[in-house]
């Protein structure tokens, strides 16, 4: 559970989603066994309603582990779609890599092996969404970087940013996740402050941020 809510408004939640896709929820189940992050269950329906809602066809993704978000998004946007999403751990890129071919998505999402500070100063073009799942220690670092990358009013969507509620209150703060708590609020309090974008935070799964960009910076 995510302790952002109470665990019976997360369970009824949960209840109320299905997902018809055998391969999702393979992996959903291996990454419950296995502790591998993905997206908690309502995050990744409410990734799907934000895609299908805005006609979302070109996605950049940071933090792919083992593909799940990857091919939840591709098969949310669509057979014209194009997936871009980056991976630094090499395990994780190789399984990802073999669940992207189970899915037969190969055309729709292409993954770059690498740090994503440093991948993102090299890609070009604009992007419809940006969806920001990995290291959560670097999203201020990235900021400036996926703001580049994103069209005009196009979406960033920051998943896990209320950190098991440590980032709402140093009452549940762990001294060794202080780093990570600081850096969080420090992106929160950025994006939330900019004029570049309208955002919102939202107590879904572990806490998301979504931000949609309403103008160019000059």
């Amino acid at each position: 559970m995510s302790k952002i809510v109470h665990d019976y408004v997360e369970d009824y939640i949960r209840g109320l989603i299905t997902e018809n896709n055998e391969l999702l929820n393979e992996l959903r189940l291996y990454a419950e066994e296995n502790n591998v992050p993905i997206v908690h269950k309502e995050v990744a329906q409410f990734l799907k309603v934000i895609i299908k809602a805005n006609n979302i066809k070109r996605i950049l993704e940071v933090g792919t582990a083992i593909g799940y978000s990857a091919l939840l998004m591709a098969d949310a946007a669509g057979s014209d779609c194009e997936i871009v999403t980056i991976e630094r751990d090499e395990n994780m890129y190789n399984t990802a890599l073999e669940n992207i071919k189970r899915a037969k998505a190969e055309e729709k999402i292409k993954i770059i092996k690498g740090d994503a500070l440093e991948v993102l100063d090299k890609l070009d073009g604009k992007y419809d969404m940006i969806f920001i799942d990995g290291a959560k220690g670097h999203y201020s670092e990235m900021l400036n970087k996926i703001n580049r990358l994103l069209k005009l009013n196009g979406i960033v969507f920051a998943d896990n940013v209320l950190f098991r509620g440590m980032v709402c209150s140093n009452e549940l703060l762990i001294r060794r996740k202080i780093t990570i708590v600081k850096r969080m609020r420090k992106y929160l309090k950025e994006i939330s402050d900019s004029s570049t974008f309208e955002t919102v935070v939202l107590p879904v799964g572990d806490g998301v941020a979504l931000s949609t960009k309403i103008k160019e910076e000059l």
